[in-house]
Parts: structure tokens; C-alpha cells; sequence
């Protein structure tokens, strides 16, 4: 079980892709909730997502609802990864049925001495190693590779080419996910414009990922001043495909993925492609990364400060967002070099 935020939901993919690619006698079912289903579409086929909607079954009530839906699945064991109230009831009620039970150990305790000891303090356990270890105190075998790339050569792409055009011998596509769900965790938009514009000027085809009337309208924007002219231009995407599944399959096609702390970053990652991270108020120490990315591809300042919070949720003490003071200049040389290297 993981149900909720959608990068953490992400980091379950490349855990469960081994598992099962480790385990093929094991019946493995995701439950998340129903707008994530389509992250598993890419899995082996031991593998199936249950969709859920806590809207009308929350409370005592709705989560029994839940539990007695569960149950009829017959499970031998239940890993919960989420390890909150909800999550809690659900597992308590298998547990007393005498299912075996395993639950993430998500190092709160870590975490918090993490925060404004950035510089000194040792890296955190990554979060998909945590959640390996659940598996394996169920007994599993489960062995982490050190990335992954789904197969994706039988997938039918042409909804992708029908938006996007097709993908011409040495184009260079660079996605950019400004966004994320704490202001603390955003670039200036002004300033990743500008990084945006760089790259397009440079020949790349910049698409946009974001969600949202307000992301919507600011990308949208940003279309309108750099407009795609075939040779390199600038796309949004927000609104624009057909649902989840169409956006990461569009995602798969990227030479580069640009991402806040954000859940696009990992998306990005369960394909294989190169992210280039950028961290202000939260740090990558505290296990968060995509799977399988370079140390060298994350952007940030050192400053005593950070990280202020885990999540980025704490406002900035100096009201300045002073740990994003990075140059436009240097996001886009970074960028235009892990480019040219593919």
C-alpha cells in the first residue's frame, strides 16, 4: 500500500519492477489510489494496480469497506509503505486476520537531525531502499540494480507523435516540471524562463510538464514567447495529452528531464532518463533523489540553513528563498552539457 503523494508513489515503481522481474511466482497487487494506477502499465505481468478513492469511504466505516474489498484478494502477506493512520487501520485489520505484515521504517528520527545540518550530516538511507526492506523482512529476495529502463519498444506511440511530431534523427527533447507542491521547492519562475529560453535557442524542443490552471497559464506563456518553429521551440504539455499514461510515455522520450523535488523527477527516472535536479529548501540527503541519478546531476547551494525542512513545507526564516539563488546561466550550461552527452 502507498496512496498518496505521487513522487512517492513513483519511487514503489522500480521496487516493485525488480521484485516481481526477481520473484515471477509472486502475485503482486499495488494499492494506491486510482489516478496512479497508470504508473504500473509498465510492469511484468505478476504485478496488477488496485485504484482506490477515499472520497465517501474514509472514517472507520469507509476504511472496513476498504479492508473487507482487500481481503477477498486472498493475500498471504501485506507490505505497507505509506505508514499512516489509513494505511495503519487497513494493515491492523490483515494483521488480526493472521496476514503477515511488514511496514516501512521511514527514519523520522534521521530526518528531523538532517534538518540545518545539511553540509555535515551523512546521506539518509534512500527511500526505495526503505522500501526493499520491507520486502525482504517478508522473506522476499529483492536485490535494487543500480537503474532501470522499462522496455518500451512494443508500445504504441503514435498519440505521442500525433502532439509532439515525431522525434528527428540527433533532436534533442528537454522537459521541464518548474513545479512543485511547496513554494520553498520552486526555482523563480523568471529564472527558469530564462533557462527555458536558452535551451530552446540552443535547438533543444523544450516540453513543459505542470498540472493546474495557474501552471497552466504560466506555461502557457512561456509557449507564446518562444513558440516551436521545428528547429528547437518551447511546448506545454499541461492539459494537452490524454492522461497520466500518455505524459510518461512522452517523458520516455526525453534526452533530459529538468525538475524541481518534484514528482516528475521520478517519472522521469523510472525510464532511464537523465535528471537534472534542482534542490532549494529540501536536500538530497534525505533520500529523496530519482532512482538511479548521478550525484552530479543535482543542482544546489551549500548553505548552513538547508535543508530547513524534509518536505518543504517551513516558509524560509530569511524570506528570501536564498538557497535558489542559483544563475540561469549555470542550470542551462549544466543542462546543455548532460545533453550533448547522450
Amino acid at each position: 500500500m502507498r496512496f498518496s503523494a505521487m513522487g512517492d508513489v513513483a519511487m514503489t515503481v522500480p521496487v516493485l519492477y525488480a521484485l516481481a522481474a526477481q520473484n515471477p511466482d509472486l502475485r503482486i497487487t499495488m494499492v494506491t489510489r486510482s489516478r496512479f494506477v497508470q504508473m504500473y502499465d509498465w510492469l511484468p505481468a505478476n504485478v496488477q494496480a488496485k485504484g482506490i478513492d477515499f472520497s465517501g469511504n474514509d472514517g472507520v466505516i469507509g476504511l472496513t469497506k476498504i479492508y473487507k474489498e482487500l481481503r477477498s484478494g486472498n493475500f498471504d502477506a501485506v507490505a505497507d509503505l505509506h505508514d499512516v493512520l489509513r494505511s495503519k487501520y487497513i494493515r491492523t485489520c490483515f494483521a488480526v486476520s493472521g496476514v503477515r505484515v511488514a511496514v516501512v521504517q521511514k527514519g523520522r528520527k534521521d530526518k528531523k537531525e538532517l534538518i540545518g545540518n545539511g553540509q555535515t550530516h551523512s546521506a539518509l538511507t534512500p527511500m526505495v531502499e526503505r522500501y526493499a526492506n520491507v520486502f525482504r523482512r517478508l522473506g522476499l529476495r529483492l536485490d535494487l540494480p543500480k537503474n532501470m529502463k522499462i522496455d518500451l519498444r512494443s508500445e504504441n506511440f503514435s498519440s505521442i507523435w500525433k502532439f509532439a511530431g515525431k522525434k528527428e534523427v540527433g533532436e534533442k527533447w528537454v522537459g521541464v516540471a518548474p513545479f512543485a507542491a511547496h513554494a520553498q521547492k520552486i526555482y523563480p519562475l523568471e529564472r527558469m524562463q530564462k533557462v527555458v529560453s536558452m535551451l530552446a535557442e540552443k535547438g533543444c524542443k523544450v516540453f513543459l510538464f505542470g498540472a493546474g490552471p495557474k501552471e497552466s497559464a504560466a506555461m502557457a506563456a512561456w509557449e507564446q514567447a518562444c513558440p516551436s518553429d521545428g528547429q528547437g521551440g518551447v511546448v506545454s504539455v499541461c492539459g494537452r495529452l490524454d492522461g497520466l499514461r500518455n505524459e510518461m510515455l512522452l517523458m520516455s522520450q526525453l534526452d533530459l528531464m529538468i525538475s524541481m523535488d518534484s514528482a516528475n523527477m521520478h517519472i522521469a527516472s523510472i525510464f532511464g532518463v537523465p535528471v537534472l535536479s534542482v534542490w532549494g529548501a529540501t536536500h538530497p540527503k534525505a533520500g529523496f533523489t530519482g532512482y538511479g541519478q548521478s550525484r552530479d546531476s543535482v543542482m544546489q547551494l551549500d548553505l548552513p540553513c538547508r535543508p530547513c525542512s524534509i518536505y518543504g513545507k517551513t516558509p524560509c526564516q530569511f524570506g528570501d528563498l536564498r538557497c535558489m539563488n542559483i544563475e540561469p546561466e549555470t542550470i542551462a550550461a549544466k543542462a546543455w552539457d548532460m545533453v550533448v552527452q547522450i
